[in-house]
């Protein structure tokens, strides 16, 4: 990042509430806690925050780089935030001496301007040059275009949007943005919706809004990734005798499923590419997971049925193997 000339009055380290002292990790712990407590997402409509927000950005991007900081510092101290130099007090070069390696110089001679060759061995060609009424022009042509900063945000939509697409209105530093949501996203993708995010400094672009979405829970469906889970109601002879059921699919249309004499609660059945279908074509498995459903209202013709089906199977016990496991 290029010096720029607004340097001299602007405190970077008073922006972060810190000592010029600072560590770089020290440094960047105070960045992270202003930037979370004034972003404009927390802040709609706050303008002193998003102010705050923005000179903590600006400050923590000079003070990171190591170059950049011995620049600022440096610069600032030129200004008067610091030293106060005189002739032959040794204290001028002394600043400057960082950035030549102990070979910077400085002559006080009108025929010789010591000041901008300084400047130059600091800068390179780029160095500011005297204005002719004993000023510089510092450093306005060197700003490089820095580009915004992504902002992160969440959506929870339901299902039925997940699977056919739908358009979101999120919000990025009190802005509102429209994002199309795909059909067939999954449960925690992101969406990135270019440039709409942070704004840029000294002409760069702006940064992006990455969205994060969350699949609101679904009364019959359960998704996982693509694949979609499913609990299917079956009656007591469905699983006893066995039979064919339909089941409806994502999409709304029914698949027939074959249920195995002899099931329980919980067998898991996998239907291939009956999932959840992503933009690129590929689609998940549906696993269908039977649940016995018991009247919870018998006849009597039907309470003697049940009763004489338990007199014939008496000896099948169907906590046998669960008290043996129990004992180990």
């Amino acid at each position: 990042m290029a010096a720029s000339q607004d340097w001299m009055s602007k405190d970077f380290y008073a922006a972060l509430g810190l000592k010029k002292d600072a560590t770089e990790a020290e440094i960047k712990k105070a960045y992270n806690t202003y930037a979370r407590k004034y972003h404009p997402d927390r802040n709609p409509g706050d303008k002193a925050a998003e102010e705050k927000f923005k000179a903590a950005s600006e400050a923590y991007q000079v003070l990171s780089n190591a170059e950049d900081r011995k620049q600022y510092d440096a610069i600032r101290s030129m200004a008067g935030g610091g030293a106060r130099f005189s002739p032959g007090a040794g204290g001028f070069e002394d600043i400057f001496s960082n950035f030549g390696g102990g070979n910077v110089r400085f002559t006080a001679n009108g025929a010789n301007p010591g000041f901008e060759d300084i400047l130059s061995q600091m800068f390179g060609q780029g160095a500011p040059q005297a204005n002719g009424q004993g000023g510089f022009g510092f450093f306005g042509s060197r700003r490089r275009p820095e580009r915004g900063a992504d902002v992160e945000t969440s959506i929870s939509i339901p299902l039925r949007h997940a699977v056919d697409g739908t358009t979101v209105t999120v919000t990025s530093g009190g802005e509102k943005v429209t994002a199309k949501i795909p059909a067939g996203i999954a449960n925690g993708q992101k969406i990135r919706i270019k440039g709409k995010g942070g704004q840029g400094q000294n002409g760069g672009e702006r940064g992006d809004v990455l969205v994060k979405v969350t699949v609101e829970p679904h009364p019959v469906y359960d998704l996982d990734g693509r694949d979609v889970y499913v609990n299917v109601p079956v009656s007591f002879d469905e699983a006893a005798l066995g039979a064919t059921i339909e089941v409806p699919t994502l999409e709304g249309k029914q698949v027939k499923v074959k249920v195995p004499a002899g099931s329980s609660s919980d067998k898991v059945m996998r239907m291939r590419g009956k999932g959840l279908a992503s933009h690129h074509g590929a689609k998940g498995d549906m696993y269908v997971r039977l649940k016995v459903v018991v009247p919870k209202r018998l006849s009597d013709e039907a309470r003697a049925a049940v009763e004489q089906f338990r007199d014939v199977t008496a000896d099948a016990d169907p906590r046998r193997e669960f008290d043996q496991m129990a004992r180990i």
